[in-house]
C-alpha cells in the first residue's frame, strides 16, 4: 500500500469541516495511519513549503498555516497520492471537481482547506516532518480482514 500525507488547513478547523473531511476521506477508502492536531511554528512551515520561498503567496502562506491549529495525517490505500490529489480536487475551488473536497467546501485559492502530497518524494519528506516513524501505526480494517 502507498502511503501519502494531507493536513487540514486551520480554517478547516476553524469551520468545524474536520469530521466531515475525514470521513471523506474513510469512505474514499482511505486507511489513516497516523493522525495528529498540532500548531506548525515557523521552522515546520517553512520546511513543509519550502519550494515556495520567494514567491508572492510565500508570506502570506506563512501566517495562515501557522494562524490556528492543524490536523495532520499519514494514509494509506493503492494509489494513495494519486487518488487523495483527486479526492481534495483543484487549489481553485471554483474549478474543483463539485465533488471533491475543494469543491465542495472550499471557498478560497489561497485558504484552500487542505493539504496533499504530490508526489511520492513529497509524502515522505512531508510525513517525517510531521511524524517520527514509531506514530505510524500498522493496523488491519475490520473490511480487510478475512470473514
Amino acid at each position: 500500500m502507498e502511503r501519502t500525507f494531507a493536513y487540514l488547513k486551520p480554517n478547516a478547523i476553524q469551520r468545524g469541516l474536520v469530521g466531515e473531511i475525514i470521513t471523506t476521506l474513510e469512505k474514499k477508502g482511505f486507511k489513516i495511519v497516523a493522525l495528529k492536531m498540532i500548531v506548525m511554528d515557523e521552522h515546520l512551515a517553512g520546511e513543509l513549503y519550502r519550494e515556495h520561498t520567494g514567491k508572492d503567496f510565500f508570506v502570506p502562506l506563512m501566517k495562515f498555516v501557522q494562524s490556528g491549529p492543524v490536523v495532520a495525517m499519514v494514509l494509506e490505500g493503492e494509489n494513495a497520492i494519486k487518488r487523495l490529489r483527486h479526492t481534495v480536487g483543484r487549489t481553485d475551488p471554483l474549478e474543483a471537481d463539485a465533488g471533491s473536497i475543494r469543491g465542495r467546501y472550499g471557498v478560497s485559492v489561497r485558504k484552500n482547506l487542505i493539504h496533499a502530497s504530490d508526489s511520492p518524494e513529497s509524502a515522505s519528506r512531508e510525513i517525517a516532518l510531521f511524524f517520527e516513524e514509531r506514530e505510524i501505526l500498522d493496523y488491519t480494517l475490520a473490511l480487510e480482514g478475512e470473514l
